[in-house]
């Protein structure tokens, strides 16, 4: 028992003693620090004496499109971490393939009259008007990280879908590539939105009257991916931008299925840098999002709320990174002719 109660004491970061009289429900103990020591027994997974086991810290919504996407996870892993160290309890809430929506968890979440929300890739403008409705009157503390809607007026952090575009295209134009197409996710996603918004203005700049047909929208899959691609090389295009890895992958699939190498005769961006791209094959050139900068602000700005205290409801863009790898290099096309 004692290994358990230093391993306890050690994360809520209190003498075992400390513990010790949480247990037994000593007195003089400050509230705050009681919180950190029941909070690292849930972690742990020990049951709580039967006096305290009523005595939770608020619950955290944490509502994601999907665990399929790599980046939804590991935001949901960095906010996670950061919650149960302020003594918060997170609760992992995803769209399911039986019909489990955002408005469904958003009615279960305020039944319990969970502490705050944070929307992960999702909205809650997904729930329709009602429950944007029930959320403002309540004022219950929301942010949103790289939200799929328009969501104004509520604390936003966000990657900037842009300049992650202009990264990838000018890349791409310093190794000789002029046909450069577009995979994008569904039509009205807003990161999909701004990012074909950047590559219009890029194409628009050089005179490109064509760029239209160099675009494809599709379903956030390798699926996806590898049909958008394979409408795209009918255009003849030797580079493909895509809005995210996975829709990067299903590209150079699509490639090899007709014979073309990557990035011999295509070169393929992918975007956000999930785990595992630099072991693909090959290794994935792709625009990393800074995601621990993103998870820590989407929490500051929880806590804040939380508090009481006033947050700004501006959006709060945060800079990507060009990572080169592998699946980019200079054109061949006219090798090809």
């Amino acid at each position: 028992m004692s290994r358990r109660l230093s391993d306890v004491a050690k994360f809520a970061g209190v003498s075992v003693a400390t513990v010790s009289r949480v247990l037994h429900d000593k007195p003089g103990i400050a509230q705050a620090t009681k919180d950190s020591v029941l909070t690292a027994l849930d972690v742990f997974g020990y049951e709580r004496p039967a006096k305290l086991r009523n005595e939770r810290g608020p619950l955290i919504g944490l509502v994601l499109p999907d665990l399929q996407n790599p980046i939804f996870p590991a935001f949901a892993e960095l906010v996670v971490s950061a919650l149960i160290r302020r003594n918060l309890l997170p609760v992992l809430c995803t769209r399911t393939a039986d019909g489990v929506s955002e408005a469904n968890y958003i009615e279960m979440l305020l039944a319990q009259q969970v502490g705050g929300i944070v929307f992960i890739g999702s909205s809650y403008a997904d729930a329709g008007p009602e429950h944007c409705r029930t959320l403002r009157e309540r004022r219950l503390p929301i942010v949103l990280i790289n939200a799929a809607d328009e969501n104004l007026d509520v604390p936003r952090v966000c990657v900037d879908d842009s300049v992650a575009v202009d990264q990838a295209l000018d890349h791409l134009t310093a190794l000789g590539h002029e046909r450069i197409g577009l995979v994008l996710g569904p039509v009205g996603h807003v990161p999909s939105v701004r990012k074909l918004a950047a590559y219009a203005a890029y194409a628009q700049a050089r005179g490109d009257r064509e760029w239209r047909g160099r675009v494809a929208h599709t379903i956030f899959s390798m699926e996806g991916g590898g049909t958008a691609a394979t409408r795209l090389l009918k255009e003849e295009v030797t580079a493909l931008i895509c809005a995210s890895d996975a829709l990067a992958l299903g590209a150079i699939r699509a490639a090899r299925k007709q014979g073309l190498s990557v990035p011999g005769d295509l070169s393929v961006v992918g975007f956000d840098d999930s785990a595992l791209m630099n072991v693909t094959d090959p290794p994935l050139t792709t625009v990393r999002q800074p995601i621990q900068a993103m998870s820590t602000a989407a929490v500051a700005s929880l806590m804040s709320q939380i508090d009481g205290r006033a947050v700004p409801v501006d959006e709060v863009l945060f800079d990507p990174e060009l990572i080169v790898r592998g699946s980019t290099g200079m054109c061949r096309r006219g090798d090809r002719r």
